[in-house]
């Protein structure tokens, strides 16, 4: 809102200093600082007020130094993530931008079905909340309307070289110089994504139905439907599981929203992706403000969340937070870097799957089940072995930080 605001009030009355909104490095700033001020400042109040309506977490005794201490903190603290994430995103970036409009939908749609959730385990008392059936259901859905809008939507396309223009079906061709030589780009629909470690950086959905022989394309948005699909689940899924000490859901996904906000600027800057050789997607740029606000919001509710917690995010802010990084992942095609990036919240994820299905097959086997770790979630493994929250958090945040950093130098791994 205050892009256009101060666009037109740069274009009619020439105002010294309006015309900075134009740039997204001080809109990011702008969105990071205000996400971060309201977080703090109306965090508290939202609060006393979730204290005041006894909006607390139900803790059950899994033997845990310290556990029983944060029984009656309050929860369904993501909302002040929501918000810390939405009122800075309208105010400084491109509403009408399709990248931003998909990321705000996933947002309020994930962060509903979290409420949801924790509605029903602090008002209507029932532990499991929002049965798991209902909650797969929304991801997928989510995961169908994150992926067929990606495919089908005119604005949504990435920029590659054409060897020759005169021959080219594209809406876009642009010329360009590089040195003494001339080339052609144009902007194309394509199920193409990022990838480490792989020819060009590049691979192609629909490339994997090639056994299918001549036409396989058509079928490609079935291939990329059901990735967006397993990608958003998994993800957001993961960030639910990590959030269970204080601080450590919410930091780690600040590091995870730093890295991301790297990866959108320069995939969505024409110079910088031509200079590191890589994909360059027109107007995804504007992601990069969503990602300072995500980051303020982030940090903003650590200032109440760290060790010892004053609030809980609740699955309201677990939830959303994993559907964001998934879906903005998504639409910046970096969506295979998150084994690499979110690799604190697939560790979390698998020693779950891992413990559960050993101590399956073990009681099968043998007729008593046995674990490998002395408890899941790995962060409850080390809470066992008398770690102190906050050391496991910090450990786990220095791990997040270094993943982070190889997740950037894999732009440039061929």
């Amino acid at each position: 809102m205050l892009y256009y605001l101060f666009q037109y009030i740069n274009k009619h009355y020439s105002i010294p200093g309006t015309g900075v909104f134009q740039y997204i490095s001080f809109r990011t700033g702008m969105a990071l600082i205000v996400s971060l001020l309201l977080t703090t400042v109306y965090g508290g109040r939202l609060i006393k007020l979730l204290r005041t309506k006894q909006i607390g977490e139900s803790v059950r005794n899994l033997g845990l130094e310290g556990q029983m201490q944060k029984s009656g903190t309050p929860t369904m603290g993501g909302l002040i993530i929501i918000l810390g994430i939405i009122v800075p995103t309208i105010l400084f970036a491109k509403v009408d931008n399709i990248y931003i409009i998909l990321i705000l939908i996933t947002t309020i749609w994930m962060g509903t079905i979290g409420f949801l959730d924790d509605y029903i385990k602090v008002f209507k008392k029932h532990k499991e909340g929002l049965a798991g059936r209902f909650k797969i259901i929304g991801q997928v859905m989510l995961g169908v309307i994150v992926g067929y809008t990606m495919y089908f939507n005119d604005n949504i396309v990435i920029r590659q070289p054409v060897a020759d223009p005169l021959t080219s079906q594209s809406r876009f061709i642009e010329m360009h110089k590089k040195g003494n030589e001339y080339y052609y780009t144009q902007d194309i629909k394509s199920t193409k994504t990022n990838v480490p470690f792989y020819k060009n950086n590049e691979f192609d959905y629909a490339k994997v139905l090639t056994f299918l022989g001549p036409g396989y394309e058509k079928y490609g948005l079935l291939v990329f439907l059901l990735a967006v699909i397993f990608i958003i689940t998994a993800v957001s899924n993961g960030a639910n599981i990590t959030d269970g000490i204080d601080g450590l859901a919410t930091g780690t996904s600040a590091i995870v929203g730093i890295t991301l906000a790297i990866l959108a600027y320069v995939s969505g800057n024409t110079i910088i992706a031509d200079y590191l050789n890589i994909m360059y997607i027109p107007s995804s740029g504007e992601l990069v403000i969503f990602a300072g606000a995500f980051v303020g919001a982030c940090l903003g509710f650590l200032w109440y969340n760290s060790y010892p917690a004053q609030v809980f995010m609740g699955d309201t802010g677990s939830l959303a937070i994993g559907g964001i990084i998934a879906a903005f992942a998504i639409m910046i095609r970096k969506e295979l870097l998150i084994p690499v990036l979110c690799g604190i919240f697939l560790i979390e994820n698998l020693s779950v799957i891992v413990q559960v299905s050993y101590f399956k097959y073990t009681k099968r086997k043998y007729g008593q089940g046995r674990r490998i770790f002395l408890m899941s979630p790995l962060h409850h493994h080390y809470q066992k072995k008398g770690y102190h929250e906050s050391k496991i958090v910090t450990r786990f945040w220095i791990v997040g930080i270094m993943l982070a950093i190889l997740t950037i130098v894999t732009l440039k791994l061929r």
